[in-house]
């Protein structure tokens, strides 16, 4: 019986004795039973992607454990259970079994019940079937390659001489130990514990600022532990088969984050050059998290920072997978890998004709001027594309040798068709699926199935086209180019055919978020740091691609601070500890607006006043509130917003418009013979680049790239809405 039904009852006796009854049986019932409908939420993850048999789980709706009975699947665990010091009922749930778990807490009367689903620690939990083979290290337990974790520790000295951290021997601490005041008003010795270990098959790391001798737990983390996380990760995009490496979490960013506080995290699978694949970084991300939140406590909010491949990790997990962080500082930006991909393409194909004047049609000649202007910069395109080709393209051969595949084990096409491809795209097939059985090349046909499909295309697109509309090239060396850079082949072989990119993949490519179509980004604040070109491919424009992809799809870019300096690559000698400070703040007015609003628009109106754009001197100190003046970071082009693209360079596979020689071709006109050769080139059709992309689309959040019983679903579908508990009938 309800209480308001008790005391009615009681009182329409009419009896005063007999109110009093009904109140003093009130007062007696246990706190546990208070009213108001019970909730049950797993806060270390989503609900159905927990995973190494734990979850933190709290029971909302009672004031104590007094009265409360907690059962997963029937059984009791009510003593997992304690009221915190913050007033909440939480406790870890261990030994979850795989697969769907039943959780019902009851209270007196009232009752709720959440299905979780736990997932193996070596994963996968949503990025489908893993890569194979795959080599574990050395000291791994098993063929998962599980290990225990390692404890180590270091420290800040208070000797001037000793930079950085310094190991640290509890049993024999040293004299010289700095000590550190936290943002929750804590002073005790800077002294930090890293954690390493391994899951979902590869290495992290977990640091934070310690108290040797003492205890921590996910329900009761040391006083000093403020709940905020930065996460750090590597750079680079590539494709290993074996374990690898964690990046740092104790160098000198850290450091201040973890003197205030912090925690800090990484995981090998997070490093782009190790794995560059979206869909494997997020997971092993949220893997981690979950582990972090379940052993050292919950979270308020999380800030990702990374250069170059850390910040399309940072970036495209951001808006893929929405709530995984708050805040973000990319540094010598990218959107994504696979965008920026058809800038490659148009730097190896370019690069191929003006490398090789035999190539060079009769009384065709280009100056490096020329050659500069068609790659996009005016002082440097070509030693960029150089630079980029040199350091990235391989990673789209699938000959090219990678970690962890021996060579009897790596693709050839002609002896082992069926061998591992050592391809970033092959890497993702969960993803991207395989290529169409009408494209099948004769490896595909004698081993059955198709390779990773790819989505980039060049089919259409006029190389060189502003700089003919600016008379700086002539009609003959446009067509010249235009009739001979071709494509590429499923092996990345040079073909005489454009290179064909098939709806499918694009589609699967936009609604994954490999090409970030920032949709979602809005959800995340961003203070990007800004270097100037030449950035040894870093190109500047990539942060206002970001800034254009925001305008486009939300109307505003409120949650993004672009910071430029003269220094290469970072903007500024101090950007990178100064936007951590910012975002810190920004986070924290964030996190105290309770007025109505999403996340997004709390974002926007709670940034404070003084976080603008910002031009630095590169050394620290800020000399403007905007951008900084022309010759300091110039935004400049690629190929491809040479042939006409616009700066957002996300259509990776153009609409076509007839060709027309009416259209503007710059002060020279076409003779009838090369018109003859345009209309041979251009068959289908020139890029409209003022209409959305073939298939282009906006990512769709949280997907999921297998099923119940893990087997692939490739291109993914969406895992909805988080699961939330269900209040029971009495």
């Amino acid at each position: 019986m309800k209480s308001k039904a008790l005391v009615a009852r009681f009182a329409a006796l009419g009896t005063s004795a007999a109110l009093a009854v009904a109140l003093c049986l009130l007062a007696a019932a246990p706190a546990g039973a208070a009213s108001g409908p019970i909730k049950i939420s797993v806060l270390s993850s989503r609900a159905d992607l927990v995973s190494a048999d734990n979850a933190l789980v709290r029971i909302g709706g009672v004031s104590s454990t007094q009265g409360l009975t907690v059962t997963v699947d029937g059984a009791n665990r009510t003593s997992a259970f304690a009221k915190r010091a913050d007033g909440t009922v939480l406790g870890v749930l261990r030994g979850l079994k795989l697969g769907r778990n039943t959780i019902i807490a009851r209270a007196g009367d009232r009752a709720a019940r959440l299905t979780v689903t736990n997932h193996p620690r070596n994963g996968p939990v949503f990025s489908g079937p893993q890569l194979k083979p795959w080599k574990c290290q050395e000291t791994a337990t098993n063929l998962q390659c599980d290990q225990p974790p390692k404890f180590t520790y270091v420290y800040r000295s208070t000797d001037p001489s000793k930079s950085g951290f310094q190991p640290y021997d509890p049993d024999n601490p040293p004299s010289d130990v700095a000590t550190t005041e936290t943002d929750n008003g804590h002073t005790l010795p800077f002294v930090v514990r890293i954690e390493t270990g391994y899951l979902d098959r590869d290495q992290y790391q977990i640091a934070v600022l310690f108290q040797p001798g003492k205890g921590w737990g996910g329900v009761a983390p040391q006083p000093q532990f403020d709940h905020k996380l930065l996460i750090h990760h590597g750079a680079s995009c590539g494709a290993d088969h074996q374990t690898g490496t964690a990046p740092a979490v104790t160098d000198s960013e850290a450091e201040q984050a973890l003197g205030l506080g912090f925690a800090t995290m990484s995981h090998a699978l997070d490093n782009a050059g190790h794995n560059c694949n979206l869909v494997s970084q997020a997971e092993s991300l949220i893997m981690t998290k979950e582990y972090l939140i379940e052993h050292y406590g919950t979270l308020r909010y999380t800030i990702g920072t990374g250069c170059s491949g850390g910040s399309l990790a940072e970036q495209w997990i951001a808006n893929a997978y929405p709530g995984v962080y708050q805040g973000i500082m990319p540094t010598c930006s990218f959107p994504d890998a696979w965008s920026t991909a058809t800038q490659f393409l148009d730097y190896h194909q370019t690069l191929r004709y003006f490398k090789d004047p035999s190539l060079w049609g009769a009384g065709v000649a280009w100056t490096p001027a020329q050659m500069n202007a068609v790659e996009g910069g005016p002082n440097d395109g070509l030693a960029n594309a150089q630079v980029s080709d040199s350091a990235q393209f391989h990673v789209v051969i699938p000959t090219d040798p990678c970690k962890g595949v021996t060579d009897e084990q790596r693709y050839d096409p002609a002896t082992n068709p069926g061998g591992v491809r050592c391809t970033i795209q092959d890497a993702a097939i969960n993803v991207f699926g395989p290529r169409p059985m009408s494209a099948w090349t004769p490896q595909e046909k004698q081993i059955g199935h198709g390779f990773a499909d790819v989505p980039v295309d060049n089919v259409g697109v006029q190389y060189g086209l502003r700089t003919l509309q600016k008379g700086k090239i002539t009609p003959a060396q446009f067509v010249d180019l235009n009739q001979k850079v071709g494509g590429l082949d499923a092996d990345a072989n040079h073909t005489s055919q454009r290179a064909l990119g098939h709806s499918t993949v694009l589609a699967n490519a936009y609604r994954s978020g490999m090409i970030n179509e920032t949709n979602n980004l809005n959800r995340t604040a961003i203070i990007d740091c800004r270097g100037p070109n030449p950035g040894v491919f870093h190109d500047a424009y990539r942060a206002f691609a970001v800034r254009s992809r925001l305008n486009r799809e939300h109307g505003n870019h409120a949650n993004q601070l672009i910071w430029e300096g003269p220094v290469a690559l970072t903007a500024d000698s101090q950007c990178g500890l100064n936007a951590f400070l910012a975002l810190d703040r920004w986070l924290t007015a964030v996190e105290k607006d309770k007025a109505n609003g999403t996340y997004a628009q709390k974002i926007a109106r709670d940034k404070p006043s003084d976080l603008t754009d910002r031009c630095y001197n590169g050394s620290g100190q800020k000399l403007s509130d905007g951008l900084c003046p022309a010759g300091v970071v110039n935004v400049e082009g690629t190929p491809r917003t040479v042939a006409g693209d616009a700066i957002t360079t996300d259509a990776n596979k153009c609409q076509l418009k007839p060709l027309n020689r009416s259209d503007h071709y710059g002060p020279v006109p076409f003779t009838n013979p090369q018109w003859t050769r345009m209309q041979a080139i251009f068959a289908n059709g020139v890029c409209d680049f003022s209409k959305p992309g073939v298939a282009q689309q906006g990512t769709v959040p949280w997907m999921t790239y297998q099923d119940a019983q893990g087997k692939v679903i490739y291109g993914g579908r969406s895992l909805g809405a988080a699961p939330t508990s269900m209040v029971l009938s009495p």
